[in-house]
């Protein structure tokens, strides 16, 4: 058996919310909306918990997440990288 990750599954892109958690970090998740009678773009947003085995991960970093199996009740999503960190 090889050592490579699956990259099935969805991938998000968010900011780091919180990292108060061992290995646990909350992202924000920000996404465009045609709002139905303006037919403008709103701006949604959605919080979810992702597993960070190594703990680096800090407030304001930029981090893609990744769908995998469930780690505990509220963790669906894996960290797979960080894309920029926090100034």
């Amino acid at each position: 058996m090889d050592n490579t990750t699956k990259t099935r599954g969805i991938t998000k892109v968010g900011i780091v919310v919180s990292d108060a958690m061992d290995k646990t970090v909350v992202i924000r998740v920000e996404r465009l909306v045609m709002h139905k009678l303006y037919h403008r773009f709103v701006q949604r947003a959605r919080k979810f918990t992702a597993h960070d085995e190594t703990n680096v991960c800090k407030v304001g970093d930029k981090v893609q997440i990744m769908e995998c199996r469930p780690l505990s009740r509220s963790k669906r999503f894996r960290v797979v990288r960080v894309i920029e960190r926090a100034s």
